[in-house]
């Protein structure tokens, strides 16, 4: 049994636009149905910017960030599932009503009341957290700590997008960040063909889309060899949706996994017709996270990570606004 601890550090946001504070603040406590976790690792995500940067609005003040959380079970609240030492996984959806018309469709991704990690609940940017114990994942003994993170959210909303492209053969990924490249490694291991768009110019990020894959890599200002089936969109960068439908093939479908973007510019029908779609991803279900936690260890999907201590979570936060690393960022607690 660990002593009994007081006071945690954490990663505060205090305002939007505002850096992270390190601060000393009161331990969590488990409630009925939650459990507490002694947090071992957090992913660092796009959102998590957005959040920082004010791009999402009316996140809970203070707050702490942080939604692709690794850690052990050390509180169990009263009806909670996992006992003391199980080791879980916490991603973005963090709590449903349960009833709604969406929840009650199987839909709970759509949750009118829903809550969010590091949004509106406090997260894994911090020595211990709480969550809701129904939306808590065990982790695969294949994955160690820094590997299971990116998975939480990367991995799971990278993996609905996949799922939305059907059984498209050739698979745009625009932004190839933390969810593209754990996902390319899904569709190559399936027997798609991946054509990686980065920022134009970026010839160090396109050879590492080779090194996982890809049978192509490219700017996004450039078009692909072939037509596209499918497309995903990744970077927040509203002009990449008339990029990829310009791409696509007839029939086609382009997907806009991110949860912010910038205005999409007007684009004429002539690129929709032919049956093109176009749709978004909104958060996950726990279902997403049942699957996609089963299909990873079988590829097996490997996150490629840069570590960061907790202190220098702004630091982790700036690196990927600036792109500075390949693959995944996670914060070590």
């Amino acid at each position: 049994m660990r002593r009994e601890v007081i006071r945690m550090r954490a990663m505060v946001l205090t305002a939007p636009g505002r850096p992270l504070e390190l601060q000393t603040v009161p331990d969590p406590t488990a409630g009925a149905g939650q459990v507490r976790l002694h947090v071992r690792a957090c992913g660092v995500c796009r959102t998590d910017l957005h959040i920082r940067d004010g791009e999402l609005p009316h996140p809970k003040l203070p707050l702490i960030m942080g939604h692709q959380i690794v850690g052990i079970v050390d509180q169990v609240g009263d009806g909670a599932r996992f006992a003391p030492g199980d080791r879980v996984g916490v991603p973005w959806l963090g709590w449903t009503d349960g009833t709604c018309r969406y929840c009650t469709l199987g839909r709970e991704n759509l949750c009118d009341h829903a809550r969010y990690t590091g949004y509106d609940l406090d997260g894994g940017f911090a020595e211990y957290c709480v969550a809701d114990a129904r939306y808590c994942f065990p982790i695969p003994e294949a994955y160690p700590d820094l590997q299971a993170a990116p998975l939480l959210c990367a991995g799971l909303i990278g993996y609905r997008a996949y799922r939305m492209t059907g059984d498209a053969v050739r698979l745009g990924l625009y932004g190839f960040g933390a969810a593209a490249h754990l996902i390319t490694q899904v569709a190559v291991a399936q027997g798609r063909q991946v054509y990686a768009f980065t920022s134009p110019g970026d010839t160090a990020r396109q050879a590492y889309a080779r090194s996982l894959g890809a049978a192509w890599a490219g700017g996004s200002d450039v078009a692909p060899p072939e037509r596209l089936d499918a497309a995903i969109i990744f970077a927040p960068v509203g002009a990449l949706v008339p990029a990829a439908l310009r791409a696509l093939a007839k029939g086609g479908v382009v997907v806009a996994a991110g949860i912010h973007m910038s205005d999409i510019p007007a684009f004429p029908y002539a690129i929709l017709w032919e049956e093109r779609q176009l749709r978004s991803v909104a958060n996950l279900t726990r279902q997403d996270g049942a699957d996609f936690l089963a299909l990873a260890p079988r590829i097996p999907v490997h996150s490629d990570v840069t570590t960061y201590p907790l202190a220098a979570a702004n630091q982790a936060l700036d690196d990927l606004k600036a792109g500075r690393f390949d693959g995944a960022a996670v914060v070590v607690i």
